[in-house]
């Protein structure tokens, strides 16, 4: 969903133990919306690396290209220790590639099906303070990468990765972010995964880091909830629609009313962040931290704190 390149056509078998670079492609690690990411060996530093290829043969016109382009450029400049960085990006004949860090852990999207798995009912959730303590570092490296003149649009709790030891979040996958000073004018242009997108985005206007923030909203929604009130039958395409259309309908509900642990104070930043309009949200990704950091240290005991 919010793919702009098919490569179902790409027989990415055949990459397994060739050479991009200085590394050597060993297994498949997962697809997204920029391509296929494999682990592989970099020989220069005699380490395992995260390696993002798109193949020219996906489709990958001249947008995508630069796209992918853009991508390295921009978060190799970005020093924060909640993104993922880039140590090398390159072409090849049939393919462009990035070299990445490797995170020894799993992203957001699987944390949320293991727990909703568990045997205690109790546990099918992350305690509340848990939530924050996870959503203020993606925040802030949310905040940093705006500063810097960079949109991540398309955030989501599978581009959220979380090391397995300490619990680090990590933002990954920046395949479509565009710099404000280079904005892609293509008109009608919607790139990203519904369900998160902003209504603004979903719209092919010019959007800034609110866009960013009512995603974040999204997934806060999400993990606080349990869930996200929405029509289960609508496709992406339909999802697109009402988002465009009558943005105000998308959620069925409030927060507080598909979880009773969803207070009237929790209730209102969560509403603030996901408004339909990104006049009513957060102007600043600090801001939502400032309300988040003030709602924690109000419900949870001091040695609990941030």
């Amino acid at each position: 969903m919010g793919s702009i390149i098919g490569s179902s056509s790409v027989e990415w078998s055949a990459y397994l133990g060739r050479e991009l670079g200085n590394v050597t492609i060993i297994r498949e690690l997962g697809r997204g919306v920029m391509g296929v990411v494999f682990v592989g060996y970099q020989k220069t530093l005699k380490r395992q690396v995260a390696v993002k290829v798109l193949a020219k043969a996906a489709g990958a016109g001249e947008l995508a290209s630069d796209l992918f382009r853009d991508e390295g450029e921009m978060v190799a400049v970005l020093a924060h220790p909640n993104i993922i960085p880039i140590f090398e990006m390159g072409e090849a004949d049939d393919c462009f590639f990035q070299v990445m860090q490797l995170v020894d852990g799993i992203d957001l999207r699987t944390t949320i099906r293991r727990l909703s798995k568990h045997p205690i009912p109790s546990r099918r959730l992350m305690q509340v303070s848990e939530v924050i303590d996870l959503m203020v570092p993606i925040l802030d490296a949310l905040g940093y990468a705006h500063e810097e003149g960079v949109i991540h649009q398309d955030i989501k709790p599978a581009n959220i990765l979380v090391e397995s030891r300490g619990g680090r979040p990590l933002v990954a996958d920046f395949g479509i972010a565009r710099a404000l000073a280079g904005e892609y004018k293509s008109e009608g242009l919607v790139v990203g995964t519904p369900l998160y997108m902003s209504p603004e985005q979903v719209a092919g206007k010019v959007t800034d880091g609110r866009a960013d923030i009512y995603s974040a909203g999204v997934i806060l929604f999400e993990l606080c909830a349990g869930s996200l009130p929405v029509r289960p039958a609508e496709r992406a395409e339909e999802i697109l629609t009402r988002k465009k259309n009558v943005p105000d309908t998308f959620f069925t509900a409030k927060p507080g009313q598909v979880s009773s642990r969803v207070d009237a104070d929790l209730e209102r930043i969560i509403v603030k962040a996901i408004s339909p309009s990104a006049e009513w949200r957060y102007r600043a990704c600090e801001d939502f931290i400032d309300d988040l950091k003030e709602y924690r240290a109000a419900h949870f005991a001091p040695a609990d704190a941030v």
